[in-house]
């Protein structure tokens, strides 16, 4: 089946789900324009999603692709916590701030039942999932609400495993992608691959659709992507500049500049491998930080010094995720970059 009779929409071209730089209006606008929007649940409160699906409906009926993680909560360690702090000190000197201040907590919370309701309730077409699928009982509720099931896959053995859970289509993420990584049944980076090389692996052993993710930032990438065997594409950076995003103005300012040509994975912002535009924390103290808390507790301590820093006109403890293809971007209103997007799916079906 193709994914535009699967998710109802018109174009095979998925806007990545970018939790923090977008709400419902960039995936209103995409949506609109005949491809299927998202909407990131991961930063959000039940009540808080819940008023992101109602201002949705309101803006249009067309399918849309609701985004949750699906990670295990840890146990705090208090021995890890004190030494990442300690490694901060000196930033929270250089800032006036407390370093015995930040509250302690996850930053994101995984999929559960609340949410399970909202999914139920709002019944969106689409339901998607990062770091594997979440509990049986769970997803069997996503799958009654009718909604067309999909995760990411960095690996060909994460693409069997999501196949044989019954995925109705899988992501395949190269590691080009900005954002968190998706890896779940591993941690080893070095069996993470490009979206170029990941992707016909995936076509030739899965029956389900695969989609290509990861460095996809223009008609090009489109056609490169469909050339080599995908059902369609998720792009994420080439929206951040959107009108419609709300990608903050430091960020915009940093993916429009030559530091957008240089990003790398790091742990140092949520604690684990997420693709970002390189700054200040990344150089000084190394973009993976075994200290860093495991994800997504080392959130709480790098809050405070984000906020004082911007507060002062600067990124230096922000995480700017962007993928590879950060230096395409423009900023197109979404419907525009929709459309010039699409037009790699032509090209990619002549080769």
């Amino acid at each position: 089946m193709s994914l535009t009779a699967l998710f109802g929409c018109e174009l095979p071209l998925i806007q990545a789900p970018m939790a923090g730089s977008q709400d419902h209006r960039l995936a209103a606008s995409v949506c609109v324009a005949g491809a299927l929007g998202s909407i990131p649940a991961a930063m959000l409160s039940a009540e808080a999603l819940r008023k992101e699906l109602q201002a949705m409906r309101s803006l249009t009926a067309r399918p849309f692709n609701l985004n949750f993680f699906c990670h295990s909560l840890p146990q705090a360690d208090a021995s890890r916590e004190s030494a990442w702090r300690q490694l901060l000190t000196p930033y929270y000197a250089e800032l006036g701030l407390d370093p015995t201040s930040p509250p302690s907590g996850p930053g994101r919370l995984p999929f559960n039942a609340e949410t399970a309701e909202l999914v139920e309730e709002f019944r969106p077409a689409v339901v998607s999932f990062h770091f594997g699928l979440p509990e049986a009982s769970l997803l069997e509720r996503v799958r009654r609400s009718g909604a067309r099931i999909l995760s990411s896959a960095t690996t060909l053995n994460e693409a069997l495993w999501l196949q044989e859970r019954g995925v109705d289509a899988v992501i395949a993420q190269g590691l080009e992608a900005g954002g968190h990584r998706g890896h779940f049944l591993e941690h080893d980076l070095s069996r993470q691959l490009g979206t170029f090389a990941l992707l016909p692996q995936l076509v030739d052993v899965l029956n389900v659709p695969v989609i290509a993710a990861g460095g996809i930032g223009d008609a090009r990438g489109v056609a490169a992507a469909m050339a080599l065997g995908a059902a369609g594409v998720q792009v994420g950076t080439a929206y951040l500049l959107c009108p419609e995003a709300a990608t903050g103005p430091l960020h915009r300012a940093a993916l429009q500049s030559p530091a957008a040509r240089h990003t790398a994975l790091t742990n140092l912002f949520s604690g684990r491998p997420a693709r970002g535009i390189v700054n200040r924390l990344m150089r000084e103290q190394g973009p993976l930080q075994p200290q860093a808390p495991v994800f997504p507790l080392a959130t709480a301590a790098i809050a405070p010094l984000r906020a004082a820093a911007e507060a002062r006109g600067n990124s230096d403890f922000s995480p700017l995720w962007a993928g590879q293809s950060a230096p395409l971007c423009r900023p197109l209103p979404a419907a525009e970059l929709t459309r010039e997007l699409a037009r790699g799916f032509a090209a990619g079906a002549s080769v």
